[in-house]
Order: structure tokens, then C-alpha cells, then sequence
């Protein structure tokens, strides 16, 4: 009859006889991640760059032993942010459109194991940065007319009226599904933002959402049921746009007080053609923000 797990004690007063070696033949002082074979993943978060495995330690007897890893990327430190900007680093261009550059670094490992950098030039040159940078529309346009990420489009519907082009967001680097990011841009210019949209608008809604949904799945194998599809109030930009982010993913805006679920401004302006020019929408804004002292002043906050 086989042997049933060690009771906790003994198995510690064991591990004490031997200096607190690893009673699979491996010192603990020895450990390396090679020692590792990963069986699944528990569960990550794209956003706080962190990931928990299940995973088995083979020690050196052969045998496994189950153990629960967690990999988290370390924040940057404000000290070396200096350091950072002065070595040497392979800078490889991977987009170009209008103020925005998205750049691959690759960093020296003792500063960091590899950085993303997003690069607004008019606010790098002014000495400030800003993605945003002052709700400029030159780059949304660059993509509408094919002057500038063109190989990246995902899908587009040509029409002038109800079409719209959906393209990666910068934020995702497509490489893994967990932190999937796609932005739907329409075609249509003069719709800055949810407080524009009425029943007119509803064949451009009902071709984002079922277009978008069917492009990503026949794309990257995710189905719309994984997907949070949304507009952001008030947006960051003033031209229309729909965010698809995977179910999981936190992302950036996703929250309650700034997302509203495309399905549910379908079914608004279905009930009420007038509906987002009479509702109160409440949303978040910086202390430093002009539009938040713009509510300070007239007393609204």
C-alpha cells in the first residue's frame, strides 16, 4: 500500500534534520526557475504586467513537486529614470502616424527587461508629454485616408455614411490576447462624440458593433461574447470611436463613470432618437484639467 502525504510537522522536523534542504534532493539556496515546468496559467492581468502560473519544481531526485509562481514586472524607479534615458538603446520604429511614433526599446538589463515608449513629438519638443496631445485629429484622419497605418487595418467598411475602419490601438503590441485592444473609427467627420449621436446614426452603430465582432473573431479567434465594446464620455479625441477591449482586461477608461456599452446606446437612441442630447452624463476629470475649472467657476463642482 502506497505511502499517503508526509503530516506538516514531520515533514518540517525532516527538513530541519537536513538544514532545511528541499526533501525532493534540491537546497532551496539552489533554486532556479529552470527548476520550473509551467502546467497552466492561473490567471493574468495585462494592465499591472503580472501573471500567475501553476507550475511543477523538479527536484534533483526527478520528482515534482506542484508550486504556485508569481512573475511581476517591477515598476520603474524614479532614481534611474535619468540612466534610462541616457545609455545606449535600440530604438526600433514600429508606427509613424502624424505626432505619434510608437517605439520598441530595448533598454540595459540592469535598468529595465524592455520598454515600451509611446511618443507624442510636439509635446516631447515642448517639453512635456501627452498622448492626447490637445485632441489633434490629424493622425484619426492619416488612417480614415490611408496616409499613414494602412497595413495595420484590421477591417473596413468603405461607406462614407455607415462605414468605419478598425485598426489595433496603440496600447496593444498584438502579441498576446489577454490585453486585446481595437479602436472602430468612422468615417463620418462632423460626429465628434455620444452627445452627437441620434437614431440617424443607428446602420453606423449596427455596422460597428457587428462588423467589429465578426472581424476580430474571423482575425484573432476571440468571439463578441469575450468582448467589451464601448464609447468613452467624454472621449480623447473629438471624432467618433469605438473601443473593442477583451472581457478580461481592464483596460484604461473602462470603468463605469467614463465607458457607456455600445449595445446600450443602440437601445437608447432605438427608444429615444433625442436621448444623449437630453441625459445627464456624469464623468471623471483631473483637478488640472481646464474643463474640470470651466465647472469649477460657473459652480457646477
Amino acid at each position: 500500500m502506497a505511502e499517503g502525504p508526509q503530516p506538516k510537522r514531520k515533514r518540517e522536523e525532516e527538513e530541519e534534520k537536513n538544514g532545511g534542504a528541499d526533501t525532493q534532493g534540491g537546497a532551496t539556496a539552489a533554486f532556479t526557475l529552470s527548476d520550473l515546468r509551467v502546467r497552466r496559467v492561473l490567471r493574468e492581468s495585462a494592465r499591472d504586467k503580472i501573471v500567475f502560473l501553476h507550475a511543477e519544481r523538479i527536484g534533483l531526485s526527478g520528482e515534482g513537486t506542484d508550486a504556485v509562481v508569481i512573475l511581476e514586472k517591477t515598476p520603474f524607479q524614479e532614481e534611474k529614470i535619468p540612466d534610462l534615458l541616457k545609455k545606449p538603446m535600440n530604438a526600433e520604429l514600429q508606427m509613424h502616424n502624424d505626432i505619434y511614433c510608437t517605439f520598441y526599446l530595448s533598454p540595459p538589463p540592469e535598468l529595465s527587461g524592455g520598454v515600451r515608449d509611446n511618443q507624442s513629438r510636439d509635446y516631447r519638443q515642448a517639453g512635456g508629454w501627452n498622448l492626447k496631445c490637445g485632441r489633434r485629429r490629424v493622425w484619426v484622419y492619416n488612417i480614415l485616408e490611408k496616409k499613414a497605418e494602412a497595413d495595420r487595418i484590421v477591417h473596413e467598411n468603405p461607406d462614407p455614411s455607415n462605414g468605419f475602419v478598425l485598426v489595433p490601438d496603440l496600447k496593444w503590441n498584438q502579441n498576446q490576447l489577454d490585453d486585446l485592444y481595437l479602436i472602430a473609427l468612422v468615417h463620418r467627420r462632423e460626429i465628434k462624440s455620444l452627445r452627437d449621436l441620434t437614431a440617424e446614426h443607428l446602420p453606423l452603430l449596427r455596422n460597428v458593433l457587428q462588423e467589429g465582432k465578426e472581424a476580430i473573431v474571423k482575425r484573432f479567434g476571440v468571439s463578441g461574447s469575450q468582448l467589451r465594446i464601448y464609447l468613452h464620455y467624454q472621449p480623447s479625441y473629438q471624432h467618433l470611436h469605438v473601443h473593442f477591449t477583451a472581457l478580461g482586461y481592464d483596460a484604461p477608461g473602462s470603468s463605469v463613470e467614463r465607458a457607456h456599452l455600445l449595445a446600450d446606446v443602440i437601445d437608447n437612441l432605438a427608444m429615444d432618437s433625442m436621448y444623449y442630447q437630453k441625459r445627464a452624463l456624469t464623468f471623471p476629470l483631473r483637478a488640472d484639467e481646464p474643463l474640470f475649472k470651466k465647472f469649477q467657476e460657473a459652480g457646477k463642482v
